[in-house]
């Protein structure tokens, strides 16, 4: 029943395609239980005797008020077990990021080790078609890549992956949201900068989802907010995690420990740094709002020590990704974990096993929201169309991974193979038939044809076929997601919406 719930077979292309969403990880855990309960144990000692910095005056009363010993002069806090405890749990333990769409077939049920990846952010430039540069991002990319995201099936959500650099930071929220909802039906995620752009991007999901209730029913946005480590929550997002949380919008308090520079060395440090950042900015949450839909984040990763470089192709970022997804699963909170870019510039073989390898690791560890895995190259500063294109066609592999291998009476086959027998074959059977299209991943940019026909068709390689691919998409004639009458509306209501947004 699981199996056929979570696996929708689509027509794309002329191709029958299976489309792998929401299934179980878990099956790699780069820890033991025992190591979970130490990093746990660790890190309620580093809450109660270390602290964290609040720099948010309403925020650092929330915390003495709920039984935390305050330093006012320092702005810290420290947090007993048990209230750690109390307010960790009362974190939901599935948020449904939804969709835009009646059936409910782009919904992300995020929880568990049920499995989703998608996009990321947030770049600060963008890597055209074909191109092997990079140039600023604007605010007509974030419609482009809403409508690559639209069309690539194995992309399951899209979190906003660039920061337009065309528009005045008072207009930014409202502009990346308007032109990814108008341009894609897939949960949109992004982070936020002004405590009024949330309000505005809250109040234009309102107005498309028909009222505040039926958003908080089907919430097809969520926001990202960020904490420092390590151990801080500085003045600004402390206020928008308030704020998000304040009005029932689900969030997420990503950490982004470094190993060497921001958080120990040692995986098993930075885990610890990771732990904590993480439990603070959802025990914040939880005191603005009990039983606000938050996500475990994490972004840990190393540092390159010859220049401090942030790395974001790294093995160990999997490796710790994957581990923080059992601290997640430990504390019964759904996870945001990342996973899948590179560090490498152009869309080459170091991109390709980079991407791949991280996103293995943490869908096989059951990442339940694995952001990052499409579209990102150089240390997370670039998103690449073409990249886009590819990361689908890996996203579709790994998935077929964390599906595993359904053992049954129908799949053991042996009824077929009796009536086959020693020495003949299957092609023929109607069991092949049946099977064919939903066993198998169904590649659909990878190349398996014979040398001669791959040359009659012109020698492409991966990195051209993405390129031909995006134009095609990009080509079709646009279509928005938000009816005519309603964008209307939103140019009326809401501060600073660019016209062509909504058009």
């Amino acid at each position: 029943m699981y199996y056929e719930k979570n696996l929708e077979i689509i027509s794309i292309e002329r191709r029958i395609v299976k489309v792998r969403k929401g299934l179980k990880g878990g099956r790699y855990k780069p820890i033991s239980d025992e190591d979970v309960q130490k990093i746990h144990e660790t890190s309620l000692r580093v809450l109660e005797e270390v602290g964290i910095q609040v720099n948010f005056p309403e925020a650092l009363d929330l915390f003495r008020n709920a039984g935390a010993k305050v330093d006012s002069n320092l702005s810290i806090v420290k947090i007993p077990r048990e209230l750690v405890e109390e307010l960790v749990h009362k974190a939901p333990s599935v948020v449904c990021l939804t969709g835009r769409e009646e059936n409910g077939t782009l919904d992300c049920e995020i929880g568990g080790e049920k499995v989703y990846l998608g996009t990321g952010g947030t770049a600060l430039n963008v890597q055209d078609p074909g191109s092997r540069g990079s140039r600023r991002a604007k605010l007509e990319d974030i419609v482009a890549m809403a409508r690559l995201v639209e069309a690539l099936d194995n992309i399951h959500f899209y979190m906003i992956n660039v920061y337009p650099h065309d528009l005045a930071a008072e207009d930014v929220d409202v502009n990346r949201f308007g032109a990814a909802l108008n341009n894609t039906r897939k949960h949109v995620m992004g982070g936020v900068y002004t405590v009024e752009g949330v309000r505005n991007v809250i109040k234009m999901a309102e107005i498309i989802a028909g009222s505040a209730k039926k958003l908080r029913e089907r919430p097809f946005i969520s926001m990202i907010t960020c904490p420092i480590s390590p151990f801080k929550l500085d003045k600004t997002y402390a206020h928008l995690t308030m704020e998000v949380a304040r009005r029932g919008i689900p969030v997420v308090v990503p950490a982004e420990p470094l190993c060497g520079a921001t958080a120990p060395m040692t995986l098993a440090g930075n885990l610890v740094v990771q732990n904590v950042d993480s439990l603070a900015g959802i025990m914040l949450a939880q005191l603005v709002n009990p039983g606000t839909p938050t996500l475990y984040g994490c972004i840990s990763s190393i540092t390159d020590l010859r220049d401090m470089k942030y790395l974001s192709g790294a093995v160990e970022m999997g490796v710790m990704n994957a581990a923080s997804a059992q601290m997640a699963q430990f504390y019964g909170i759904p996870i945001y974990a990342t996973a899948g870019m590179s560090d490498s510039k152009v869309n080459d073989a170091q991109a390709g096993y980079e991407s791949a390898i991280t996103s293995l690791m943490v869908a096989l560890a059951g990442g339940n929201f694995i952001h990052d895995a499409a579209g990102f190259l150089e240390f997370c500063m670039t998103a690449s169309f073409d990249k886009l294109v590819i990361d689908n066609e890996i996203i579709g592999m790994v998935m077929r991974a964390v599906e595993g291998i359904r053992v049954n009476d129908e799949t053991l086959a042996f009824d077929i193979i009796k009536k086959v027998g020693p020495g003949g074959h299957f092609v023929s059977e109607r069991h092949t038939r049946r099977h064919m299209r939903t066993e198998l991943y169904q590649p659909q940019l990878s190349d398996r044809e014979s040398r001669e026909k791959w040359y009659a068709e012109g020698a492409e390689d991966t990195w051209r076929r993405a390129t031909k691919k995006v134009r095609d998409i990009l080509g079709r004639p646009r279509q928005s997601f938000i009816p005519k009458e309603i964008g209307c509306l939103l140019k009326e209501e809401i501060p600073g919406l660019k016209s062509f947004v909504m058009e």
